[in-house]
């Protein structure tokens, strides 16, 4: 298995190289629980910048599109198998208020080096500047980093053998708290350009689910080995190899809209402020979704249907935003400063008094209040 393949990454590692920064492998399954939360911290980081980029593209059908779109399915995915594997471990994911502490421009935490990440336009040099860079694959001799890596493969290397050694110390899966975990293969599929042979879902419960869950994460972001392949059947690009297809033209990014970057909604015009703070609802409710779904009295499957409704009205929002004038012949954006309700359990109708209130100066938003009308 690919995770035997890193036994000897921390074990053998010489200590002149271990030393290097002071570095210290996680310890205690407190330590685990605190860098799995940033995992989940990291994952969506990542999630607002790509999607930004996408719908920043004029044909949103068009092949560029439909593969950023793949990008951003997989890191949610990613987002939720780190969730299944901290309930397994006994910690608690915290998805709404991990975005709500969001905000672009930031630093993609514990990168070295610093790298910030901001909502921008789509562009060759944002993906070769940042998207690369986030994705760029591990190499072979570097060593697993918990707390400063240079590629997302060296932390989820160093997590992956941290549960190895926490299993094998203690009762790490004792209480894994699946009927929690969102594992149920019909909550997740795959979309254009990804494939089920690169991985789904999965229910933690021991070591071995806990590194497939893993291993799933690595594999689509940088890949299996030094192959551009996210499985080992070859029928899905790692995102590395996907962004590599856009910024060497490969797939051609087409037209491109003049969005304003860094979008605040105090930096838009009366007129739009209104739609984006009905985007930023929306984004703000589909992480109080997934934290009903992880609940400790888990949500059913009519929960899972108005995360998707809720993902899909955001689209909808955040690209009319994006056909409406902001300054200096820019286009608006959505801000992704994810709204904090004052009552959780009263999310749904915060969000429909903001599309009631973006309805009223805009028309074409209001069959959105009429979706959100089904939403629980």
């Amino acid at each position: 298995m690919p995770f035997m393949r890193l036994a000897w990454a921390w074990v053998d590692l010489p200590d002149f190289a271990r030393d290097r920064r002071g570095i210290v492998p996680i310890e205690t399954p407190e330590q685990l629980k605190e860098h799995l939360a940033l995992a989940i911290e990291v994952e969506l980081t990542t999630v607002p910048p790509y999607l930004f980029a996408m719908y920043s593209l004029a044909d949103q059908d068009a092949p560029a599109a439909q593969l950023i779109r793949s990008v951003v399915t997989e890191e949610m995915l990613h987002a939720a198998l780190i969730g299944n594997l901290l309930l397994a471990v006994g910690g608690e994911p915290r998805f709404a208020e991990t975005v709500q502490s969001i905000r672009y421009p930031r630093a993609l935490p514990h990168h070295i080096p610093e790298l910030i990440v901001d909502l921008e336009p789509c562009s060759h040099e944002l993906i070769e500047r940042v998207f690369l860079t986030i994705e760029r694959p591990e190499l072979h001799d570097a060593p697993p980093e918990p707390d400063e890596y240079q590629s997302l493969g060296q932390f989820y290397h160093a997590l992956e053998l941290a549960i190895e050694r926490l299993a094998a110390e203690g009762d790490l899966f004792r209480d894994p708290q699946v009927d929690r975990q969102l594992s149920d293969p019909a909550s997740y599929a795959p979309v254009a350009f990804d494939s089920e042979t690169s991985g789904g879902l999965i229910a933690v419960t021991d070591l071995a689910s806990a590194c497939r869950a893993i291993e799933t994460v690595i594999h689509q972001g940088e890949g299996v080995s030094e192959d551009r392949f996210a499985d080992a059947e070859h029928r899905e690009l790692t995102h590395y190899a996907k962004f590599l297809e856009l910024a060497d033209g490969t797939i051609p990014l087409g037209e491109i809209k003049a969005v304003m970057r860094s979008p605040t909604a105090s930096s838009f015009p009366d007129f739009v402020r209104p739609v984006a703070a009905l985007a930023n609802a929306l984004y703000g409710f589909t992480f109080e979704l997934l934290d009903r779904l992880y609940g400790s009295s888990p949500a059913g499957p009519a929960t899972v249907g108005d995360l998707y409704r809720s993902m899909a009205l955001l689209g909808e929002v955040s690209r009319y935003l994006m056909s409406l004038e902001a300054d200096g012949g820019e286009v608006a954006g959505p801000p992704f400063r994810a709204t904090a309700f004052a009552d959780p359990a009263g999310a749904a109708s915060e969000v429909r008094r903001a599309a009631a209130a973006a309805g009223r100066e805009h028309p074409a938003l209001r069959s959105v209040l009429s979706e959100l009308e089904a939403l629980g």
